[in-house]
């Protein structure tokens, strides 16, 4: 389609779901086709989204229209685009508006607003979700294939799960928010709603860059935004508790993580952290981002919006103190468990709230909402939630995968095989999911490395690769040239045999090549593995260091061999013995 008719058809798709609610600023049909027929006639120029509809949360700047914040009497009029929504513009996308949202992005339920509730795509009697209540909407209902939101404590993942959709939370700071109208500035980050984890990855990819200027804006390790294979071992946990889901979320919860042969976890710190941002400091970190307003003009503000910035202004720095030095022993916690797990598996909501809850009750079921997404942020961690399918009142029911920082690109594989395997269509329509992407090539920045034993997907060196940004590409076999040695707890691949050697090639960027090598022990190196399709970097032993060490190569590969040595290892005559699987 060309950007013209892509224009044509949102706005078409948008006057058919005819919610007002949906919209702070919508720009002029004429506005949009104006900019649409521009790049059609310009030519795609290697822009990665030339003429794609999209839509903006309105608390992030686009020159010349409001930003509202979803607080009319707070609204101004910027000259500057956010960077963020600037690098989609530039990249030939085509803005319809602003969407609503709940007021200064404090809420998770989408009714705080005084520009009205956006119609939940599913049941009209059930909130949107919040506090991005309209960009996802506009996702779900067809009208766009892309919209912006923000994340602080769940506001990018929550309204994803109430609209069928994906909600990718990239790791803080890895899009500037400048421009970006704060709620807790040192939490904030920039959310993409699509419809598949591929289509986010490709617009987050867009707008991921350094920003000087944004003080919480961190370069990134690695290029984490490139789609990685799905290895099909990976080790997944699940919430051991899900007692605050309804019982068709929960359901849903424990089927997706038994796809996966998930273990059960305690997540007790990370809750106790998510009852933080809200019961400890970080309120009066949303306080002081709107002071003036809170202290001067309470008046503008949204009733339950106010009372929440109200309670900041008697928080007490002891306490503060206090939860700081708790979520440093929490972010501790965090790091060990991703170094036993690939991600993490929980409910992306535990139950959808109707109106009628929220009028009789505007803060208790906000609340119960934001179990499992607040203390994501907090522990910078990355997330990407997605559909799993319908409950059988016939509403949407998600999961969010969650990983450490900068693990985006890998947790949107584990993602988009959950959400496959459950949903075949985008949102509330009919449209279907577009196909799933392949693993992203090797990059320039890349080398394609070969491995056959503990730095395979599951095994306990893995990290070593994925610490240094290492992502799966593919399993492989070496051409009938090779032995395998077991040494103790690794495998040594050597020249000089008839064995097709089964492993799995990683693409590691090419500086972390020598940190990886300095933690190979001796007899074990790189050199060039003949592969079935070419040749690779690969793990070598040198052929005196596997002297006298066990001939395994008829098991075909590693794997292979500790499956038919996990039996003995577990007899008690082997109780002691190291086991590398």
């Amino acid at each position: 389609m060309t950007p013209l008719a892509m224009a044509e058809a949102a706005l078409a798709a948008d006057r058919a779901y005819a919610d007002p609610a949906l919209w702070i600023t919508r720009l002029p049909d004429a506005v949009v086709t104006e900019r649409a027929r521009a790049l059609t006639e310009e030519g795609r120029r290697d822009r990665p989204l030339w003429g794609m509809p999209f839509a903006v949360k309105d608390n992030l700047d686009v020159a010349g229209l409001p930003t509202t914040a979803g607080c009319p009497g707070y609204a101004y009029v910027p000259t500057d685009t956010a960077p963020a929504v600037q690098r989609l513009l530039d990249a030939g996308a085509v803005l319809l508006g602003k969407t609503n949202l709940d007021q200064f992005a404090t809420g998770l339920v989408g009714v705080r607003s005084p520009y009205g509730v956006p119609r939940n795509a599913f049941d009209p009697g059930r909130v949107p979700g919040g506090s991005s209540s309209g960009s996802a909407v506009a996702v779900a209902a067809g009208i766009v294939p892309f919209a912006l939101g923000t994340d602080t404590a769940g506001s990018g993942r929550v309204p994803a799960a109430f609209g069928n959709v994906v909600g990718l939370k990239p790791t803080v700071g890895s899009i500037s928010a400048r421009g970006l109208v704060p709620a807790c500035r040192s939490l904030d980050t920039v959310s993409v709603f699509a419809a598949t984890a591929d289509e986010a990855l490709s617009v987050a990819r867009v707008m991921a860059g350094h920003d000087d200027a944004d003080p919480y804006s961190r370069p990134a390790p690695f290029d984490h935004l490139r789609r990685a294979g799905f290895p099909g071992v990976v080790r997944v946990a699940v919430a051991d508790d899900l007692s605050a889901c309804d019982p068709p979320v929960a359901a849903s919860v424990r089927e997706a993580a038994a796809s996966f042969g998930a273990e059960t976890v305690d997540i007790g710190p990370f809750l106790e952290i998510a009852r933080l941002l809200y019961d400890g400091p970080w309120v009066a970190e949303r306080t002081a981002a709107l002071r003036e307003v809170v202290e001067r003009r309470p008046d503008i503000l949204h009733p339950t919006t106010r009372g929440i910035l109200e309670g900041g202004l008697h928080r007490r720095t002891v306490d503060a103190f206090h939860a700081f030095h708790r979520l440093a022993e929490v972010r501790g916690f965090s790091a060990r468990l991703f170094r036993r797990y690939d991600a993490l598996l929980l409910p992306t909501a535990p139950f959808c709230p109707t109106l009628a809850e929220l009028a009789a009750d505007p803060i208790g079921p906000n609340s119960r909402l934001g179990a499992y997404t607040n203390f994501v942020n907090l522990c910078d961690l990355a997330a990407v939630a997605v559909p799993v399918g319908l409950t059988p009142d016939g509403l949407p029911a998600g999961v969010t995968v969650i990983g450490p920082a900068w693990s985006e690109g890998r947790i949107a594989a584990i993602a988009d095989r959950l959400h496959r395997a459950a949903a075949g269509t985008v949102g509330a329509t009919s449209r279907p999911l577009p196909p799933a992407a392949d693993p992203a090539p090797v990059g320039s920045d890349e080398t394609a490395l070969f491995c056959v034993g503990g730095h395979m997907a599951g095994l306990p060196l893995n990290h070593q690769l994925t610490d240094l940004g290492g992502r799966f590409l593919r399993a492989a076999k070496t051409q009938p040239l090779f032995r395998l040695h077991a040494m103790g707890n690794r495998p040594g691949l050597v020249r000089g045999g008839e064995g097709r050697i089964t492993g799995e090639v990683w693409a590691l960027p090419t500086r972390g090549i020598g940190a990886l090598l300095a933690c190979v022990p001796a007899p074990l190196g790189f050199g060039t593995v003949l592969l079935e399709d070419g040749d690779c970097l690969g793990f070598l032993a040198e052929a005196q260091g596997v002297a006298g060490t066990p001939d395994i190569t008829a098991f075909g590969g590693w794997r292979a061999y500790l499956a038919r040595r996990a039996p003995l290892d577990r007899h008690p005559a082997c109780a002691g013995v190291a086991d590398a699987s």
